[in-house]
């Protein structure tokens, strides 16, 4: 069974890069590593800390008196989530349209365009298989 899609807010995926990088991890090493970039509080920290908890993409334990917090959903399933969500919101749930954007509109460089060929070419011949 897959896990629920979580939505993230901005503030959460610095949270949570921060998180994935350090994990398990303790409230004051999330806000050390985000605090230069975002000027947070330890109480904003800890605050989205256990929003991320309530979403069910953390995980929070205990040692000692510090809670320690791992992630429960991985970079690339937040990623997948991400994405769907910008589709339904921008293009109308239309990947074709993204892509098709990207494509038209956001000078893909010659290796990003070989790797989307690639790609695009690795789909066709595993639906054909499929198909069979």
């Amino acid at each position: 069974m897959s896990k629920p899609e979580v939505s993230l807010t901005n503030a959460e995926w610095a949270v949570m890069d921060a998180v994935w990088e350090l994990a398990p991890v303790r409230a004051r090493d999330v806000l050390d590593a985000v605090a230069d970039r975002t000027g947070w509080s330890y109480s904003t920290v800890k605050t989205l800390l256990g929003r991320l908890v309530e979403k069910g993409a953390l995980r929070e334990s205990r040692s000692g008196n510090a809670s320690v917090y791992e992630p429960l959903l991985t970079r690339e399933q937040s990623r997948g989530g991400a994405l769907r969500e910008l589709v339904e919101r921008a293009f109308g749930g239309a990947l074709g349209s993204l892509v098709t954007h990207l494509v038209q509109r956001e000078r893909l460089s010659k290796r990003d365009r070989e790797a989307l060929r690639k790609l695009l070419e690795a789909e066709d011949r595993a639906a054909r298989e499929r198909a069979r």
